[in-house]
């Protein structure tokens, strides 16, 4: 049965691939010109084969459009020039000029791709003489309603396997995370292989499966879910398809884009290929989801493999963090001397460099520290003490 539904599933995403490849050839035919499709993160999914005057001579293509179709996405400084001439506003078609100086030596016409009014992808155009009527975009523009319908189809289905993944992150480690991930597996068909990074976001403001985002509202969302986080609060799990683990971009842009949500960090775990290390991932994620509400310098968004010391302090039993010497320091009358003791520490204990980075005078610092030693009985001058107490002040903010 698990074999039959991967084989269906291969199937499906197999005729899906070519539904747009068929409907952007149509485009192509019906304006004489190439037609390109492209997600709204400028990832491509399918070119039209027209051929008309060598357009498509890679001699003829501008750097745009060659990295377009050879690596199969556009950089972020590419995204941002073509989203200035409002293609994510846009209902209609909009032309862009060609600018030599940004690598476009042609230029363009987008047709966005929309789904119930949200932008899900563009159908590009390169401008040729003549160019195509007002009718036949007009009729190009009813196509791409047809690609918006399979992009979203395609993108709901990762909505619905919330309760496959919020599985597979909470399970029990043995036979019960295995059958969790098989499951998983079987849901996704091969939309499952390839790496994957997972996301926290939190705190998540609900916990009810019908307040959370739409998988197509969150470019490259293979599935999410609610997952409890601490003892009342909800945090939102979301696993991001990557091209290359070395290539993060898409779950950095998940987490920026659900921050806007009610949540105040997120964080992301290290990718992942293959679904059997994904609670792993979720660990991270959550980890350095934690460091970025405790440290505003890590946050909003923080990857688990910069957070530093916070990857062995969020892994430490929370009453472990407390340690009994440096608890007269944490109360609220002295939080400017447990300020100026963490910043010594992060100075690597450069009075210079910490009085500069506190605006004040060097023996207002050693009188601050003289203080510190006092209500701890440490010796700020004993390596073994400066660690306990940089560690302690630092696990205090978790």
């Amino acid at each position: 049965m698990r074999e039959n539904a991967r084989v269906t599933a291969d199937a499906a995403s197999s005729s899906r691939a070519g539904d747009y490849q068929e409907l952007v050839d149509e485009i192509s035919e019906l304006l004489g010109v190439p037609a390109t499709l492209e997600s709204r993160d400028f990832e491509l999914i399918a070119f039209g084969a027209y051929d008309s005057e060598g357009d498509l001579d890679p001699s003829a293509l501008d750097p745009v459009r060659a990295r377009s179709i050879l690596t199969r996405r556009s950089t972020a400084a590419v995204r941002t020039w073509f989203e200035g001439f409002g293609i994510t506003r846009a209902t209609g078609p909009v032309r862009i000029p060609p600018t030599p100086e940004a690598g476009v030596y042609r230029g363009r016409i987008c047709l966005p791709v929309r789904h119930r009014g949200v932008v899900l992808g563009y159908v590009w155009l390169l401008e040729s003489d003549p160019g195509p009527t007002e009718s036949q975009l007009a009729a190009a523009m009813e196509v791409t309603v047809r690609i918006g319908a399979l992009l979203a189809d395609e993108a709901q289905h990762g909505a619905d396997l919330s309760r496959e993944l919020r599985a597979v992150l909470t399970a029990e480690r043995g036979w019960q995370g295995d059958m969790a991930v098989a499951a998983l597996r079987t849901a996704l068909g091969p939309r499952g292989d390839g790496p994957h990074a997972v996301v926290c976001v939190a705190p998540w403001p609900s916990a009810d499966p019908d307040d959370a985002p739409s998988a197509r509202t969150v470019p490259h969302t293979t599935a999410l879910c609610t997952v409890p986080w601490g003892t009342s609060a909800q945090s939102l799990a979301i696993l991001v398809r990557l091209r290359s683990p070395e290539v993060r971009t898409p779950a950095l842009a998940a987490a920026q884009r659900l921050l806007g949500e009610g949540a105040r960090a997120a964080g992301v775990g290290e990718p992942r290929t293959g679904l059997g290390d994904l609670a792993t991932s979720w660990q991270e994620a959550s980890a350095a989801a934690r460091a970025a509400l405790a440290e505003p310098a890590i946050g909003p968004v923080a990857e688990w493999s910069r957070i530093g010391p916070y990857r062995l302090l969020t892994s430490l039993p929370a009453e472990t963090a407390h340690d009994p010497v440096v608890r007269p320091l944490l109360s609220p009358s002295h939080r400017e001397l447990a300020r100026t003791a963490e910043i010594y520490l992060d100075c690597a204990g450069q009075a210079g460099r910490t009085a500069a980075e506190l605006g004040i005078h060097r023996q207002t610092l050693y009188y601050r520290l003289s203080r510190v030693e006092q209500l701890t009985g440490l010796d700020l001058d004993d390596g073994e003490d400066r660690l306990l107490l940089h560690m302690a002040l630092k696990g205090a903010r978790l």
